[in-house]
């Protein structure tokens, strides 16, 4: 079994979307790690605030199989395949970490995201504080430490039934 860090987020029918991507992860992974729930604004255009978390799994699936399998997932929620990069989400699940890998396909692993967005690596200090960043040779928690960007986030009370 592989340790493996997911981003969930949705900007569009927010609740609905995160909800239904956690269920999905749940469904497909078994046992999930959730950090809290946090709202921020769209970062690189204007658009809806987002809620964002970070999901721990553990997998036996390959780095291709997750990713195939977050893109079946996000597609069962409405997500449109070639819209602008930044640009609105039903659902944006990401793979951030798998293990320790470092590689650039078929995704960038360790996801650059994570030091540079407050909305992946808060939550992932959260629930990974002592996981090390395999190209920073950082804790999450120290990352998240002195993180000095300036981005508009703040954890949400969240309820997970409907």
């Amino acid at each position: 079994m592989v340790p493996v860090f997911i981003s969930v987020g949705s900007n569009i029918n927010r609740e609905y979307n995160v909800r239904g991507g956690v269920k999905m992860l749940a469904e497909h992974f078994g046992a999930l790690t959730l950090s809290s729930v946090y709202e921020s604004d769209a970062v690189g255009f204007c658009g809806d605030p987002f809620y964002n978390l970070v999901v721990g799994v553990e997998t036996t699936l390959s780095i291709a199989e997750c990713v195939q399998l977050l893109k079946q997932i996000e597609d069962q929620y409405g997500r449109i395949r070639g819209a602008e990069k930044f640009s609105g989400r039903t659902l944006d699940l990401d793979l951030l970490s798998y293990d320790q890998q470092v590689c650039d396909t078929p995704v960038q692993l360790p996801r650059g995201e994570i030091t540079e967005n407050a909305f992946v690596l808060w939550p992932l200090a959260e629930i990974a504080p002592s996981v090390v960043h395999p190209l920073t040779g950082q804790s999450y928690a120290a990352l998240w430490q002195s993180y000095d960007k300036i981005q508009k986030i703040w954890p949400i009370d969240f309820t997970w039934s409907e």
